[in-house]
């Protein structure tokens, strides 16, 4: 059986997902800042973003 969350919880519950997202995004932007890396490389997905690496790993079925 599903079990049924009380509206005013899951109210507080998204609100909190949203404030850690806006923290992670705000944390994210002033690395950015400091070192030069983009969120992307950051996180270990800058051969996605690097057009030629992309490319040349194939992680891309296409190439700009």
């Amino acid at each position: 059986t599903m079990e049924t969350i009380p509206q005013q919880a899951e109210g507080r519950a998204e609100l909190f997902n949203g404030r850690a997202a806006m923290l992670g995004i705000a944390i994210g932007i002033i690395n950015e800042g400091l070192t030069g890396f983009g969120i992307a490389h950051q996180i270990g997905l800058g051969a996605l973003v690097d057009g030629y690496a992309a490319c040349r790993t194939q992680f891309l079925p296409f190439c700009f």
